[in-house]
């Protein structure tokens, strides 16, 4: 009976186990914790998933996201506040070390209220720009629901986001066998920067325009941005791999848009929403559930025959033929599978000094139930000194994959050097010089056993 206790509570602890690769703690802000019925069904998700979440409002005293230099919180999920700051415990530069203690930020705004000073002050430094006054709608004319805005065309309809590039994975786009569509209600879209880091997952449609619907409810005259210049959902994923994102329509987790029915504007059939399985990807890749990138081993050795191969060495010598291996893993919801390169992409090692002396594709040699190798064997250059076996694989989407291997070249030793009669090029040089050898030899016999012709003796001259 106590052993069908216990695998009971062992089967029941692998269920709610957080299935993010960097912890499960998470810490919800909204104005008043009642308004989380609102968003139920996400927040269910979310605790479905094995999240262990707090509800905290900015004016909470016991609020902290760090203790004693940790970090109190893995994540932290901001619903609209109609306050106009977040108080002194969530200040832009708190929220910036969260995010360099390795912290994921979900960002969830709302036309209907102004996104705090905080937050401005917070994007601006990751060079994520809001309107000017705090405030914006974004609406279009051709792309809205007639079932729910049929005046307002406030709420877009979008198809799912698609590949940002064919060379990159794709973990946004959920399946919609049957035409469904994004809602994006009441939004505020964001412009963005030109930073690297930076990357849109939804952009607006050519025809939607952000504009402040206060100061402007009968003419349009000043825009905050039009068409692809909106970005509705952005990302940020700083160098450590902490994430950051940006949901410009909070409503589009709210209950309300997870089941709803909506009719495209020119459309004559009703279809679901994809809101809810939108927001669980959007949700799982901030939170590190997927996108994930992990280096099991690496190994470095010679490739000779007769040679003892010993498995990362710290010397070389130049013209070593040698073989590289990298063992990875993607964490993927719940477990650790193969990584797989995608299409039209690479992972390459560089050799390098200063400069990469060779710069190599990695090719896929091994793969497991949850890791693949990639292996490549090449031979080294014919230079000494220090050198780096280096993988630097910087994908949208993915975590930073930067491994370093210093190891010495040495020149050949006075013993390894190949005779002069194997080289080919010596040939003309040994050839005379025995040719001068046997030319000597053979004048010293030829003097040494030739005596002069004797001669008869001359009479003394008296």
């Amino acid at each position: 009976m106590k052993s069908l206790i216990s695998l009971f509570v062992l089967l029941w602890a692998a269920l709610v186990h957080a299935i993010s690769s960097s912890g499960d703690r998470l810490l919800v802000v909204l104005d008043d914790v009642a308004e989380k019925e609102g968003y139920s069904k996400f927040l269910g998700d979310l605790e479905g998933r094995g999240f262990q979440v707090n509800y905290e409002t900015p004016k909470s005293e016991g609020l902290s996201l760090f203790h004693l230099g940790e970090k109190s919180y893995d994540h932290v999920l901001f619903l609209p506040t109609k306050a106009k700051g977040l108080g002194p415990n969530l200040t832009p530069k708190i929220l910036l070390d969260f995010i360099n203690a390795d912290g994921n930020i979900l960002l969830a705004l709302s036309a209907s209220q102004p996104a705090p000073t905080s937050i401005v002050s917070l994007l601006l430094e990751l060079d994520i720009h809001l309107p000017p006054d705090r405030q914006g709608l974004v609406v279009d004319h051709f792309n809205y629901d007639v079932l729910s805005a049929p005046e307002k065309h406030d709420v877009l309809l979008l198809p799912p986001p698609g590949p940002l590039r064919p060379d990159v994975k794709d973990f946004f786009t959920p399946p919609a066998d049957g035409g469904e569509l994004i809602a994006f209600p009441n939004g505020m879209g964001q412009t963005l920067g030109s930073g690297a880091l930076l990357t849109p997952i939804l952009r607006a449609p050519s025809t939607a325009y952000s504009f402040n619907p206060k100061e402007q409810s009968e003419v349009i005259d000043d825009l905050f941005a039009s068409g692809a210049q909106l970005s509705l959902v952005s990302t940020m994923q700083a160098r450590n791999s902490a994430r950051f994102t940006v949901i410009g329509s909070a409503e589009l987790l709210g209950d309300k848009w997870f089941d709803a029915k909506v009719k495209k504007v020119g459309e004559k059939k009703e279809v679901g929403t994809l809101n809810r399985e939108f927001a669980k990807r959007v949700s799982g890749w901030t939170f590190k559930e997927i996108g994930v990138l992990r280096v099991n081993w690496i190994e470095h050795r010679l490739n000779e025959v007769g040679v003892a191969n010993v498995t990362n060495p710290k010397i070389y010598r130049i013209k070593n033929d040698v073989t590289y291996s990298i063992n990875l893993s993607e964490y993927s919801w719940d477990k650790y599978i193969p990584f797989t390169v995608p299409e039209n992409d690479d992972l390459q090692l560089e050799f390098s000094m200063l400069s990469p002396f060779h710069r190599l594709k990695l090719q896929p040699t091994v793969s497991s139930e949850d890791s693949t190798t990639y292996s490549v064997s090449f031979k080294l250059p014919d230079q000494h000194g220090i050198f780096n076996f280096m993988v630097n694989y910087k994908r949208p989407f993915y975590t930073n994959v930067e491994e370093k291997n210093t190891v010495s070249v040495r020149h050949f030793a006075h013993d390894e050097w190949p005779r002069s009669y194997a080289i080919s090029g010596a040939w003309p040089w040994i050839a005379g010089i025995g040719a001068t050898v046997v030319g000597w030899l053979s004048f010293c016999a030829l003097w040494l056993y030739s005596k002069p012709v004797k001669s008869g003796e001359s009479k003394k001259t008296q």
